[in-house]
């Protein structure tokens, strides 16, 4: 079904943002779903429900959703058989005084999926999966410090040591150190200036970057000479690329990885997986929280990942999304803009890059291509999430959009650049890495 293309009314939205200036500190619960990350005047603020691959905002207007709720939705919007599970679940209790089974029965299933993983614990979010792999790695090692790749949530230990670090004592912050992604040698520097100081390595396997060949191997190679472990953040890559997590999909195997968002499609749990002899760690290292074992999502991430093995859904999110990908490269290449723009990253989570003239203001690039998105029915950050619902009828119905979409960019190109373009205050960035 192709998106609504009829005048958008943000009537509603902009009421509801005005209410939550009152009350809610940033508008927001989380930065990426806030006005920072959106098109000031253009994108709606609040979403009133969701099936399949599209939204609705509280006026009514519906979009194809390539956020996902920053990722969690892999099979699409309220599935059926995940809503299944829970209902029933809910029916029968979510917090209990003693563990429950389903706790044990997806410890075992994530064992048998996932390489590195002989042990489990749960967690809610990301950042609880990143933060007690960090706590467990210096447990594990006696040491204190982390080198560090990629975004890894809000914790102390790393956001410490981006520009969102107020709040974080500098004695903290430096206890973290970063290197870049594919920087072999700048991480075996590290190493060198740190020798005998750090506990762990934790990076996200894959971005929108692949690793350069040896890459990862060369990672797990130089932690395991230094006495360090490798974590592996799998927040966002885990199930997507392979049920068994991007470790599986590049065949190197971590001592730890960090597993959430699409585990149980949209519903809150995220897992520690890694090496018994450090997992049991955890018996004396404090993980401890009351909804770690919340039956609710451990039914979902029972319903998700069995969905995941009886259906073709990781093959879907690899063919639609390079149908995608390629689709849209071409439209970029009609429209002129092949210096400018292109589609970037493996094929089931891609993002729009910009390239050359472009480069220096990709925000306001960016902040263009959404709004053009907007008014097409897409919803996006720039970016290519796909769910299973994301079928070939969405892709074709996305690259109608394109077709309105990358002609407006096109001239703004044409025309000196983005910003006489832009109807309202263009996206910032979050934070900065530093």
């Amino acid at each position: 079904m192709p998106p609504s293309k009829t005048p958008r009314s943000l009537e509603h939205s902009n009421a509801l943002r005005e209410r939550a200036r009152r009350v809610v500190p940033g508008l927001a619960q989380t930065f990426s779903k806030g006005p920072l990350s959106f098109v000031g005047g253009v994108a709606p603020s609040f979403v009133s429900h969701a099936s399949g691959a599209h939204v609705w905002d509280v006026d009514g207007n519906r979009y194809i959703d390539y956020i996902l709720g920053l990722g969690p939705v892999i099979l699409g919007h309220a599935h059926e058989a995940v809503n299944q599970a829970v209902a029933a679940q809910l029916a029968r209790g979510t917090a209990f005084s003693l563990s429950h089974p389903g706790e044990v029965q997806l410890s075992e299933l994530l064992c048998e999926l996932i390489p590195c993983a002989e042990m489990v614990r749960f967690g809610k979010n990301g950042s609880d999966a990143t933060s007690g792999a960090i706590r467990l790695a210096r447990a594990c090692t006696g040491r204190d410090k982390v080198a560090r790749c990629g975004y890894h949530g809000w914790q102390d230990w790393y956001i410490g040591s981006t520009s969102r670090h107020k709040g974080v004592p500098e004695a903290v912050r430096a206890l973290t150190l970063s290197f870049p992604y594919n920087g072999l040698d700048a991480l075996d520097a590290l190493f060198r200036a740190h020798r005998g100081e750090i506990a762990c390595v934790i990076l996200e396997p894959v971005t929108f970057d692949e690793p350069a060949a040896g890459y990862l191997a060369g990672v797990r190679d130089l932690c395991h000479r230094e006495g360090a472990l490798l974590v592996f953040d799998e927040v966002i890559t885990g199930f997507r690329l392979h049920l068994g997590g991007a470790q599986s999909y590049f065949g190197v195997t971590p001592d730890l990885a960090c597993f959430g968002k699409a585990m149980a499609n949209g519903f809150p749990l995220s897992a520690i997986a890694g090496r018994a002899d450090y997992m049991r760690q955890f018996e004396e290292v404090f993980f401890s929280f009351t909804f770690g074992g919340e039956a609710a999502s451990i039914a979902a991430a029972l319903a998700t990942i069995g969905t995941m093995r009886s259906e073709p859904v990781v093959e879907a999110l690899w063919s639609n999304g390079a149908a995608l990908r390629e689709g849209a490269n071409a439209i970029i290449e009609e429209s002129g803009l092949r210096e400018h723009f292109t589609w970037a990253g493996l094929a089931p989570w891609t993002t729009l890059r910009c390239l050359g003239p472009a480069a220096a203001r990709s925000l306001e690039w960016r902040s263009l291509f959404q709004q053009e998105c907007l008014e097409q029915g897409i919803l996006t950050h720039g970016n290519h999430m796909l769910s299973f619902a994301h079928g070939p009828e969405i892709v074709a119905a996305t690259l109608d959009a394109y077709r309105a979409v990358f002609p407006v960019m096109a001239e703004a190109a044409a025309g000196g650049g983005p910003e006489r373009f832009l109807r309202g205050a263009p996206m910032q960035a979050v934070m900065r890495q530093s």
